[in-house]
């Protein structure tokens, strides 16, 4: 079976084939990446081949210059983890036949990540953030010389689903508030300092809780669902995000602008029974925080200008009292 890839270029010095053309400018947030050229391969394979069989096939027998990585073949190592047709993957375990689409498909490194050649991105910025959340244990002493650790297996499934996670960084690649704050811990790091903070042998649960509510930590994940989707091995690092939340808001971490935020929203939706826009922003950053304020003021501007302004007279809906007895049943912070 005969397939076509367009594989995104690009090299350092700057010297392409005569057939590579060049690619428009990736929309935001990736908008600052380095622009690629787009060359087209056609490739012979069988109909189950997977995108690396072609990729190798068109280093192998077509163009010895092209530059990818790979290891295992069998979505263990994550390190053929790149862009195919727009979203993270990994290209051992993407079928060509499912990808192709208006009978070609795209393969890149992802924008989001620093570029080294072709499809080969740095990875430093993962790797940084990954050493960042401590991803080991800061274990009590055992009990005793002659005693070891001893945890009860209900403690450990708990975090089976984290450590699932291979590295691969295909949730970084495609998370969208890592593209717009580099600083921002990402989706896999966070995933892992659920593992270990979660884990009963770990002895530094508090410490740890407040180095994640910090700037760039637990609060600055804007729930684009990015990472869920694209993770190939279902760990589901938004919702480890939100377990983190939980641990952190429990362990009295809430003087940020992440838990204002939730207790402003879910308070507006209990007395009103939708959210009031208006007060949303103040009570989050902080009534008296006037200069955070103050840096909102062009997106309200665009607002007024898009018709989008949130109506002065906050009103409440009819039945609202349903919506308190629902708060009043759940309990916990909200009640």
């Amino acid at each position: 079976m005969q397939f076509t890839v367009e594989v995104g270029r690009y090299n350092p010095e700057g010297a392409y084939a005569a057939e590579a053309i060049p690619g428009e400018p990736y929309p935001p947030p990736w908008d600052k990446a380095l622009p690629r050229r787009y060359q087209t391969y056609q490739v012979e394979l069988p109909d189950h081949a997977v995108v690396l069989d072609a990729l190798i096939a068109i280093r192998e027998y077509q163009d010895e210059s092209l530059a990818v990585r790979c290891a295992c073949r069998s979505a263990i190592c994550g390190s053929c983890a790149m862009w195919v047709n727009g979203h993270a993957h990994l290209a051992c375990k993407s079928k060509l036949e499912e990808f192709t689409k208006d009978g070609k498909t795209r393969v890149e490194a992802p924008p989001s990540m620093p570029l080294i050649r072709d499809l080969v991105c740095d990875m430093t910025p993962f790797w940084e953030k990954h050493r960042n959340v401590k991803p080991w244990l800061e274990a009590n002493p055992p009990p005793g010389p002659m005693e070891e650790y001893r945890v009860s297996n209900a403690a450990m499934e708990e975090l089976i689903q984290e450590v699932s996670c291979i590295s691969c960084g295909a949730c970084l690649m495609d998370c969208e508030s890592f593209a717009v704050n580099p600083d921002f811990l990402g989706p896999q790091a966070l995933a892992q300092a659920f593992r270990y903070t979660a884990d009963p042998r770990d002895a530094q649960q508090r410490e740890r809780l407040g180095q994640y509510s910090g700037p760039g930590g637990i609060w600055d994940c804007t729930h684009c669902f990015e990472c869920v989707t694209q993770c190939p091995k279902g760990v589901d690092p938004l919702g480890q995000i939100l377990k983190l939340r939980k641990l952190a808001v429990e362990a009295g971490y809430t003087n940020n602008a992440g838990t204002r935020h939730a207790d402003a929203f879910a308070e507006s939706v209990k007395h009103s029974g939708r959210l009031n826009e208006l007060t949303l922003l103040p009570k989050s950053v902080g009534f008296f925080n006037v200069l955070d304020q103050l840096k909102t003021l062009p997106a309200a501007f665009n607002m007024i200008r898009a018709g989008k302004l949130p109506p002065l007279v906050h009103k409440s809906i009819p039945g609202v009292g349903r919506i308190k007895a629902i708060f009043d049943r759940v309990g916990g912070r909200f009640k």
